[in-house]
């Protein structure tokens, strides 16, 4: 049987992989987990989600899956956040004898959920038609979640995958700040990156694995296997914790990024990877953000941003100049493109006049008045008109990324960038 849960959680607490880590232990008591849990980020510009927009499914091979559903369902009823609005939980349970008929079509729902923007009406007509055992709660928004979950767990071969590594802490701390030695985070950053990313940004001194809401999770290590994840976990000093679950995940994979051949056909609510060139300088507007317009070869133009907290990314994006062709990733709302990378393909050329320089001392010339042109101080040397030179842009061709306290949970490091032909500097 296959388990998929979504939305229990709200903005002050609870989280949905705690549900999932529980359960990891308790239901052993009817059967035997197969692999790893599942933790599926989905559409992050969903504006219903709580906060990471994220749903888990679990795979237990059993002989007593009514039992499995009630004990399920009875921990959900349990620990959702019912009282919050935005809190809708949905649970779906997929037999294993329906494996092989839902395995295409879940997995299709699962990439649409992703990318795309699903709409609860629809997740509840698949379950309908293809008479899936499910549960929802309230206005069940989390079905959708939970049949992408499933869809997940149906198709591992088919997708991009991390880990992450999810401690969390003892009932009676939740709420209270978090106990967590800061330097433990560097530490264990330093003896497992690459392996691990998004522990700490070093250029803020900032930990970014260790969450500030009152949800259970202590701390959390992302990581390219379970091996070093655990290692790095195993670096951190910080409270006693309740319990830890090492997650598989879609989380640093990109999977979010569409293509389109024109940014006509640019949506808000969906993320992309989109190429063009710079239209404008970029302008730095209240709040810090920097906007600047990007035009493909149609004609079609779109603002990008990088916005405030990404802190010195913005740096870079001021170096821009109209001419420059870039390739950029991000999330559209409000027809603005959220930046997430950027790789600058090519620089446009940049020049200016300046005084000519005598051959002879060397020594830029000095005007001589109005329509009169230049002359060497020293040696007596004419010039007609001033010259024109490239300036050398501060700027280096190449691919870049938001730092680590900005990241978006889906998009993927650019550590784990394979390519061999690009200048690649990773944010740390």
């Amino acid at each position: 049987m296959i388990i998929g849960i979504d939305d229990t959680d709200s903005n002050d607490g609870m989280c949905t992989t705690y549900l999932g880590a529980l359960l990891l232990d308790e239901l052993q008591a009817y059967g035997t987990l197969e692999t790893l849990p599942l933790l599926i980020r989905l559409n992050p510009t969903i504006p219903y989600k709580t906060r990471g927009n994220a749903a888990v499914a679990l795979k237990i091979r059993t002989d007593c899956p009514e039992k499995v559903t009630a004990h399920v369902v009875s921990r959900i009823e349990e620990l959702a956040h019912m009282e919050c609005e935005k809190t809708n939980p949905g649970v779906v349970f997929i037999p294993e004898n329906d494996y092989d008929r839902l395995k295409p079509v879940l997995g299709n729902f699962f990439e649409k959920a992703v990318k795309d923007v699903i709409e609860i009406q629809e997740a509840k007509t698949l379950i309908s038609e293809l008479g899936i055992p499910s549960k929802g709660f309230k206005n069940g928004r989390g079905l959708i979640g939970s049949l992408a979950a499933c869809g997940a767990m149906l198709n591992l071969e088919a997708w991009d995958h991390t880990f992450e590594y999810l401690a969390y802490r003892q009932k009676e701390s939740w709420g209270t700040p978090r106990e967590v030695e800061k330097e433990s985070f560097f530490e264990a950053d330093r003896k497992t990156y690459p392996g691990t990313w998004d522990t700490v940004d070093l250029k803020s001194r900032q930990v970014v694995c260790v969450p500030h809401s009152g949800d259970p999770v202590l701390f959390g290590i992302r990581g390219e296997n379970p091996a070093i994840v655990a290692e790095a976990a195993s670096l951190i000093r910080a409270e006693p914790i309740e319990r830890f679950a090492v997650y598989r995940t879609n989380q640093g994979t990109d999977m979010h990024l569409l293509s389109v051949t024109s940014f006509a056909e640019i949506q808000d609510m969906h993320s992309y990877r989109l190429e063009g060139t710079v239209q404008a300088i970029p302008r730095t507007i209240t709040g810090g953000h920097v906007i600047f317009p990007i035009r493909d070869e149609e004609g079609n133009e779109i603002d990008c941003a990088a916005f405030e907290p990404t802190k010195n990314f913005r740096l870079l994006i001021r170096k821009l100049r109209p001419g420059d062709k870039v390739e950029l990733s991000g999330s559209v709302s409000s027809r603005t493109l959220n930046i997430e990378k950027i790789e600058i393909k090519t620089l446009t050329p940049l020049y200016k006049e300046e005084n000519p320089i005598c051959p002879n001392c060397g020594k830029h010339m000095k005007s001589s008045g109005r329509a009169q042109g230049f002359r060497c101080k020293k040696c007596g040397t004419h010039a007609v008109s001033k010259i024109t030179c490239e300036i050398k842009r501060d700027l280096v061709a190449g691919l870049y990324e938001a730092p680590p306290c900005a990241r978006r949970h889906l998009a993927k490091p650019l550590v784990r960038e394979q390519k061999s032909n690009v200048n690649i500097f990773p944010a740390r």
